[in-house]
């Protein structure tokens, strides 16, 4: 359990920590989410606290359910997930919006611009106009608790959930976050039968939709003096328009213009843009990825500049900002970091998945793949996967493969990838509709007991909740074994030879099968002995060069080029492989790839 920060004490906090702080402060009773960077702190935070009920669901759609009835019941709750995961929630999410809400509801939506840890760059503001839903959008830590705390109060008060929306730099900053006291709620959770409120059939539906109307109005008309939308006067020859953390890339850039800062992005106070834009000379509207902000502001009649100088591409700095509108004088008086050094991602040494991604590249057969650490294997010199959409999208892209080019051409040339966490989140149906229609495609689970991309989460098939407590373990190859797949084969990726020979077999059914590969990541805790036992060394005397080893792409394994004088006389090797021991996990991988005893375990070394 966490301990509690002392009342009215100014602590340091990221705003993943600010906004858990903030539902334990806005009493927040149940919380669930899916882990995705840049959101996962959130609810691990949160589930530190001991006084609310949190939990990973399988899916973002199952998370928004959950926090929905918990809403229902009449408790304050809330639901976490990165800005891919609303779409996974949208079904419930456009629905729940006509239901409206009986305890308040917070939808937590973290987007990613710069594409950090995902593979689009989504603007969510967009899904706040399309579901009709208030959006609130924080630029920092101290702004991302008091803006948490008062969608709680929106979403009672106009009866709908309320989105906070969030962007990797608001989460992962850390500011000054003064501690408050706990709402004291008098809420019972109870049952409430409400069928006209709650049931959406046609009926139902059609008044709740109305009533959805006149809300939409009730909030615009709120929206211009709520407290989250304020005008900052300055220097009127420029007025920039702005909101979230491009908020603070204006004042750092132009510290004395006026500025309309939006802290409710949806619905947009018409009138008070109005009147800003009228007192300044020239309207800029300062904005990352879509033209959200600007598209309103125009369609109110008033000239503007915005993304014919801004960059819809990417996250923004107060350098960009400054050379947008200033041209190339404009970053000769602001800080800009320049270009970083290229750290290309790869996989952690020892990791199993890379034993698996190796022998894919040997049999070159093709992939499709899935969202994960994993989808790592993609890049040279594994060069393992060829198509990664989204979750759970390698299984369903396989059986199209299939279908597409018919059984006898699609046979031992196609398999799908995927996580467990994963597989457990959206891969469940697609391997159901393999099995239903008749595919033959062969699913490869790779099974590392953990959600390892976004920070080593419990998921239901690790037997321990996000608080670490034991529950049901659920067996992979069992349920795989009860939707109808009739093989089901277990191996230890770091077995490259059983690995192989699993793969070859599987592949070449002309009916479904499943591969799981069972291997622990080596990040977990428990695999600690693994890095304190066995690693493995170079016997350089008997490296003839032949870079065997390197196609694994394990960074433990390092390649010492010859210069000509080294080169022995009459020979073509060029260098020879060298074991980075401080790296190795003991693995074994590259040893059993070694054909002339120049890699080798030893006992490694305390420390």
């Amino acid at each position: 359990m966490k301990e509690k920060n002392s009342i009215g004490a100014s602590v340091v906090l990221s705003g993943n920590e600010a906004i858990a702080q903030g539902a334990y402060e806005a009493g927040v009773a149940v919380a669930s989410g899916y882990p995705g960077t840049p959101s996962s702190e959130i609810l691990a935070e949160l589930s530190r606290y001991g006084d609310i009920y949190t939990e990973w669901a399988p899916n973002e759609k199952v998370a928004l359910e959950v926090v929905l009835g918990a809403s229902f019941a009449g408790t304050r709750a809330m639901a976490t997930m990165k800005h891919v995961g609303l779409n996974v929630a949208a079904d419930p999410l456009f629905t729940a919006a006509y239901t409206g809400v009986l305890g308040g509801l917070v939808i937590v939506n973290a987007d990613d611009p710069d594409m950090h840890s995902s593979q689009n760059e989504q603007d969510n503001r967009n899904y706040a106009l399309a579901a009709k839903l208030p959006m609130l959008e924080p630029c920092d830590a101290a702004e991302a608790k008091l803006f948490l705390k008062q969608a709680f109060h929106y979403s009672e008060m106009f009866d709908t959930p309320v989105i906070l929306r969030v962007t990797t730099r608001v989460c992962h900053v850390r500011g000054i976050v003064k501690i408050e006291p706990r709402d004291t709620l008098t809420v019972t959770p109870g049952i409430h039968r409400m069928p006209e409120k709650l049931v959406m059939l046609p009926g139902n539906a059609r008044k709740r939709r109305r009533d959805m109307e006149s809300r939409i109005q009730q909030l615009k008309s709120h929206a211009e003096t709520c407290p989250e939308n304020r005008i900052e006067w300055g220097d009127k020859k420029r007025g920039f328009i702005t909101s979230g953390v491009s908020y603070l890339y204006v004042k750092e850039a132009f510290p004395d213009a006026s500025i309309l800062k939006l802290g409710m992005v949806w619905p947009l106070p018409a009138d008070l843009i109005r009147k800003f834009a009228a007192s300044v000379d020239e309207v800029i509207v300062v904005e990352e990825l879509d033209p959200y902000l600007e598209t309103h502001v125009r369609a109110l009649g008033i000239s503007c500049r915005g993304k014919d100088i801004i960059s819809p591409v990417g996250e923004l700095s107060a350098a960009s900002v400054r050379k947008a509108v200033l041209g190339q004088n404009g970053q000769q008086s602001i800080f800009d970091a320049g270009p970083l050094p290229f750290r290309p991602p790869t996989l952690c040494p020892g990791c199993p998945h890379r034993a698996l991604f190796y022998v894919l590249s040997k049999l070159g057969v093709y992939v499709t793949g899935d969202i994960g650490c994993y989808t790592l294997g993609a890049l040279p010199p594994l060069s393992a996967m060829d198509t990664c959409v989204c979750m759970g999208a390698g299984i369903g892209n396989a059986h199209g493969i299939e279908k597409a080019l018919g059984v006898e051409n699609a046979i031992g040339k196609v398999v799908a990838v995927i996580g467990d966490s994963t597989f457990f989140h959206s891969g469940i149906t697609g391997l159901i509709n393999i099995v239903y229609n008749k595919g033959c495609s062969t699913v490869i689970v790779l099974d590392n007991r953990t959600t390892g991309m976004t920070g080593h989460q419990h998921h239901p098939s690790t037997g321990r909740t996000i608080s670490g407590e034991k529950t049901k373990e659920i067996d992979i190859a069992a349920l795989c074994t009860a939707l109808g797949v009739e093989h089901v084969v277990t191996v230890n990726p770091n077995d490259l030879e059983k690995t192989e020979a699993a793969i070859r077999s599987e592949v070449n059914r002309r009916e479904p099968s499943v591969i799981i590969a069972l291997a622990p990541c080596v990040l977990l805790p428990e695999m600690k002995t693994l890095a304190s036992g066995t690693r493995f060394v170079s016997r350089t005397e008997n490296c003839k060069g032949c870079r065997a080893c390197l196609r694994l792409g394990c960074p433990a394994i390092e390649w010492l080029p010859w210069s000509d004088e080294q080169i022995p006389p009459g020979s073509k090797q060029k260098g020879i492989s060298c074991i980075n021991a401080s790296l190795c996990y003991g693995c074994g991988q590259c040893a059993v790839l070694c054909k002339f005893g120049a890699i080798t375990g030893t006992e490694a070394i305390d420390g």
